[in-house]
């Protein structure tokens, strides 16, 4: 039966580093993506990195229900993604460009994305998959694949709101190993309730 794993905060090594691909699809690797699905769901997240589950493997798992392009509900193994449009100049709008990490709890800042991306890979049952995505999707494909290469959103912040974020780094020792916190038992730190899926939070946009 799949089961929720705790998700590892900001400072913890498994998320500074490069997952390394999978080389063999087998029953854990099986269990993991299920685990996955259900820590994702749990956590009221839209995307989710196996190294926020502690695991170093290059998969990630998403829920949007917004797309044509792909399964609203996949997952995808050893993804490569290309980005088919530049991302905006200027400066992000806290609006409309905000993310969130369940990694990062309780926080988001405005961060500019490429609206339009390729991701290819292949599912745990074989098939291949190559797919484009766009806008809020794409956003998430690109965050969730970040944290496949040990880059958090908030690594990429510019400006004000790298200070911020660096300013609640310090504050909340934010950059501590050994932090995890369990979604469905401790207190949700982004404060959805049970039937909010905001593309402001979760992870991927998450």
């Amino acid at each position: 039966m799949p089961a929720i794993r705790p998700i590892t905060v900001y400072g913890e090594p498994v998320l500074h580093t490069r997952a390394a691909e999978v080389e063999v699809i087998d029953d854990a690797v099986r269990e993991l993506v299920e685990d996955m699905y259900v820590t994702q769901e749990a956590a009221r997240g839209v995307g989710l990195a196996a190294p926020q589950v502690g695991v170093g493997l290059r998969i990630f798992t998403w829920t949007f229900p917004d797309t044509q392009e792909a399964p609203n509900v996949g997952h995808v193994i050893n993804p490569v993604l290309t980005l088919l449009a530049k991302p905006a100049q200027g400066d992000p709008d806290p609006h409309e460009d905000t993310e969130g990490c369940l990694s990062v709890p309780g926080h988001g800042f405005p961060l500019l994305r490429s609206d339009h991306v390729r991701v290819t890979g292949q599912r745990v049952d074989g098939e291949l998959l190559d797919f484009e995505a766009r806008g809020w999707f794409a956003r998430i494909m690109q965050h969730e694949y970040d944290h496949l290469n040990g880059t958090l959103y908030v690594n990429r912040l510019e400006g004000k709101w790298a200070r911020r974020w660096k300013r609640a780094q310090r504050a909340e020792r934010l950059h501590v190993p050994g932090v995890t916190w369990l979604p469905g038992s401790d207190p949700d730190p982004f404060g959805h309730d049970a039937e909010d899926h905001d593309h402001a939070h979760g992870d991927g946009a998450q």
